[in-house]
């Protein structure tokens, strides 16, 4: 299935709050950033447009424009972008409390349920 627009602006999004909500942003997750925009085909130039909103917003802004951007995708793109959210919060090996807090609440404003990007994560690795 080829993703939309709203899918990858909202993941980017995302997990530029998730890798970032703990303060520190390790290299395994720039790593992990950079899988993710490989694996999903996301074009340079939405990329760039995503960088040049980090630069120019607020961690608010960033946040709403993340959940905007996903609560006009579908509900098996929501499923899959969480599902990667999730993983992502255990790629550092470590899971802050804010990372958990952001997935939650941020899964909640989307009206999806966390047991369900539970399963999805899991039948997906």
């Amino acid at each position: 299935m080829a993703k939309n627009r709203n899918y990858h602006l909202g993941l980017l999004y995302m997990v530029h709050l998730l890798i970032s909500s703990d303060g520190e942003v390790s290299e395994v997750e720039k790593k992990a950033l950079t899988l993710i925009k490989g694996k999903e085909q996301i074009s340079e130039d939405l990329f760039n447009e995503f960088d040049q909103n980090l630069r120019t917003k607020k961690e608010r802004e960033i946040y709403q424009l993340g959940i905007d951007h996903l609560n006009q995708c579908t509900e098996e793109e929501k499923l899959e972008a969480f599902a990667q959210l999730y993983n992502l919060s255990e790629v550092d090996g470590n899971v802050h409390v804010k990372e958990v807090r952001l997935l939650l609440y941020s899964i909640r404003m989307t009206g999806i349920e966390f047991n369900d990007v539970v399963d999805f994560a899991k039948n997906r690795s």
